[in-house]
């Protein structure tokens, strides 16, 4: 009996039918991108103060500039050591009641009482409509914009789950069916609905079904291929993501109504319900389901457009996966090796996550131009991945890995201590960390499936990788919130965090040319599995 591999070689690892499927479903990476950060437009907060109607009245009449009527309205305040108008208090002031003509120069504010704003908010728009604006989401309320990005990831994490057993159950390309159907209506009903709690629920679901669905086509992607070429699929796969990240701005700047952006972001989405009929489902899934049968008729296609010809001989096809039923969470922490690693994975999974989200998120909140900065931030993402397909074979992977976590560390630290007048340092320096975090977040993802044996593998990347949605429920509010006291301390915890998982990255065992664990004896024993297959000792 031969193995589904055994059938792929011949079939073609990577011809002409699985480069057509790759070049298909990487296009699902590009509404991704804008899903995951939109909230970098959706959400912009302009400069805002209190509006006060008697004192737009007056300006409208006295033809003054926004700029004069925040200066009258709003109250100096101390915010990180620099003197500003107040965005969240007022002049207790009655504008109807005072002799004042047009001319305000010289009036004297001191001793006059200060209240928060009573009648809403005034916004200096920039062109653009966002979901802050239009509910009023400053001040107090600004907690509610980091639920927005939350919700998200807490949809993420449910969507993990979910997906991973309906795509095991009812196969790869039903589940992927399934999120478009709740990504269409998710979408466009985040689009329309004028309640911003129903929003928040609608964001869940959106999320939910998104991430399920994209994880469900990853996991296809690297059943179509042969082994040689699974990681470089992968990384590829999500290099899209990046791609998308450039797409965004450009997007944003055309599209200045939230609303509409959001309509832009779930479009594509009823474009790929068409895939369902020209994409294959996992010829792996079909024979772990014991439809062997099935599976031969499809890498049999697959064959046919690659121009090659099976042997009569693959009639009877097993599974190349190991049982893992088994597998309990204790067993990742039973014993020391595992439990080192399980730690150290979920840590930098974390890591990465609250990092590569708040230093997107961060580039709405530094006062720059926001398509330019975004712009810029994510041209750097594209040197990641061929980084890491240059040094993994040549190097390994616990320098790279723990590398870019640690330049990403230094990088923020460093960037919170430019001053602004250094724009293009401070830039460049911010790029850097940038480029370090998404490397790092790049290379969890197939480190964290070498580390762990083939009994609980799958059990332990679904562990290690709800820290990533976890961290993107927290990264919202540790930017946000810490922003408020001083713009650059989210810096300096990202800075903080990025070096230790940098440090923790020097605890692991280097993986490179060694066979993947069996068995959890594998992992805590690792040098005899080394011997048995080489002849020379890998110093770990």
């Amino acid at each position: 009996m031969a193995t589904f591999d055994d059938l792929l070689e011949e079939a073609g690892s990577f011809g002409r039918c699985q480069k057509r499927i790759f070049a298909m479903l990487c296009f699902l990476s590009l509404p991704f991108s804008g899903v995951y950060v939109g909230i970098v437009f959706q959400g912009f907060t302009p400069d805002h103060w209190c509006r006060d109607s008697a004192l737009v009245e007056r300006r409208e009449a006295c033809g003054w500039s926004l700029e004069k009527s925040r200066i009258l309205t709003a109250p100096l305040v101390n915010v990180s050591g620099v003197l500003q108008h107040s965005s969240c208090d007022q002049h207790e002031v009655d504008w109807n009641n005072t002799e004042l003509n047009c001319d305000p120069e010289g009036l004297d504010f001191s001793g006059v009482a200060v209240t928060p704003c009573k009648e809403g908010w005034e916004y200096h728009y920039q062109g653009r409509k966002s979901f802050v604006t239009e509910f009023n989401l400053v001040c107090s309320d600004g907690w509610l914009v980091d639920m927005y990005q939350s919700t998200l990831n807490m949809g993420f994490l449910v969507g993990s789950f979910a997906f991973g057993y309906l795509a095991d159950r009812f196969g790869r390309m039903k589940s992927f069916l399934i999120s478009n159907v709740i990504n269409v209506v998710a979408g466009i009903g985040l689009a329309v609905v004028p309640n911003y709690i129903v929003i928040l629920v609608l964001r869940a679901i959106f999320g939910f079904s998104v991430k399920g669905g994209w994880m469900a086509i990853y996991v296809l992607l690297t059943e179509l291929v042969g082994v040689k070429y699974r990681r470089t699929v992968g990384i590829l796969y999500q290099m899209f993501f990046s791609i998308g990240l450039l797409i965004l701005p450009l997007l944003a700047y055309f599209i200045t109504d939230w609303r509409w952006l959001q309509v832009a972001f779930t479009a594509p989405y009823v474009l790929y319900f068409a895939y369902y009929w020209f994409i294959p489902e996992s010829p792996r899934w079909l024979i772990s389901q014991n439809n062997s049968s099935k599976a031969l008729e499809i890498t049999k296609a697959i064959a046919k457009e690659n121009r090659k010809k099976l042997s009569s001989h693959f009639e009877v096809l097993i599974g190349d996966e190991v049982d893992s039923t088994s597998a309990s969470l204790l067993d990742l922490i039973r014993t020391p090796n595992m439990r080192k690693h399980t730690f150290i994975l979920m840590f930098n999974w974390f890591t990465s996550a609250v990092v590569y989200q708040g230093l997107i998120m961060r580039v709405g909140i530094t006062g720059g131009n926001v398509y330019i900065d975004f712009l810029i931030s994510g041209l750097v993402e594209f040197p990641a991945a061929f980084l890491i397909l240059l040094t993994i074979e040549r190097i390994g992977r616990r320098l790279p890995f723990a590398s870019a976590n640690i330049v990403a560390g230094i990088s923020c630290i460093v960037t919170a201590f430019i001053p602004d007048s250094m724009f293009w340092l401070k830039t460049i320096v911010a790029c850097i960390g940038r480029l370090g975090i998404t490397m790092a977040f790049e290379m969890v993802v197939f480190v964290n499936t070498e580390l762990y044996p083939t009994c609980v593998r799958n059990l332990g990347v679904s562990v290690c990788s709800t820290l990533c949605d976890i961290g993107g429920i927290v990264s919202p509010f540790l930017l946000y919130r810490l922003a408020s006291i001083w713009l650059e301390l989210p810096l300096i915890i990202f800075g903080a965090v990025a070096l230790v998982a940098g440090g923790l990255v020097l605890l692991l065992p280097e993986t490179r040319g060694v066979a993947l664990p069996d068995t959890i004896e594998d992992v805590e024993f690792p040098h005899r599995k080394t011997l048995a297959f080489y002849p020379v000792t890998y110093m770990l």
